[in-house]
Order: C-alpha cells, then structure tokens, then sequence
C-alpha cells in the first residue's frame, strides 16, 4: 500500500513541476516575442520617415513607395503574431526592392537621412 501511495505522489509531482515548467517556458515565448514586437513596431514607424526620404529623389517610382507604405498598413492592423510576421516579410520584399531602385539615384544614395533610416 505505501508503494501505491508513494508512486501516486511521484506522479502528483512529476505533473507539478511539468506543469510549472510548461507555465514558464510559455512566459518566455510571450516575453520573446513582446521584444520581437517592439522591434517591428520601431521599424515600422521608420518607414514613413524613410517614404518621405526617397520621395523627393524617386518621383517616378510610386508604385514601390506605395508598396512600402501599403505593407506598414497592413502590419498596423494585424492583430496576431502570423499577421504581423507575414506583413513583415512583405515590408523586407518592398524596402529591397526600394532599396535596388535608390542605386539610380545618387544623390538619394548620399542623403544621411535616407543612409541612416537604411541601416
């Protein structure tokens, strides 16, 4: 009987101390990605600096600034972790794209405004 009683309080503390862990490692993954939030958050209020940046230089290429501002709408909006992380692979296909048309145009290549909001 003492044996029975004994694995049953094993068992009891095995599922504590599971559970425990599973409650912890759970508020790592939200803290983890509370910081990667913070960041896409900082990233995306660049982007309308960045828009107003290339604006003056690339008056012919709309359609890619329309495409950068389009994807921090769309990141604004999301409301879940997917979303977020699908407007910002969205956001990195349009700032590259921005990114290759701005070699042709040198002086927009030596703005430090548009240098900086780059890095």
């Amino acid at each position: 009987m003492s044996f029975i009683l004994i694995f049953a309080i094993l068992i009891v503390a095995w599922g504590v101390l599971t559970y425990n862990k599973l409650v912890m490692l759970r508020g790592r993954i939200d803290n983890s990605w509370a910081q990667i939030d913070v960041q896409l958050k900082r990233r995306f209020n660049l982007i309308p600096n960045l828009v107003s940046s290339v604006k003056g230089y690339a008056k012919h290429e709309k359609e890619t600034l329309e495409e950068v501002t389009a994807s921090r709408t769309k990141y604004l909006s999301a409301k879940t972790p997917e979303e977020k992380l699908g407007a910002n692979s969205e956001l990195a296909g349009a700032l590259s794209r921005l990114f290759a048309v701005a070699e042709n145009y040198p002086d927009l290549k030596a703005n430090t405004n548009f240098l900086d909001l780059q890095k």
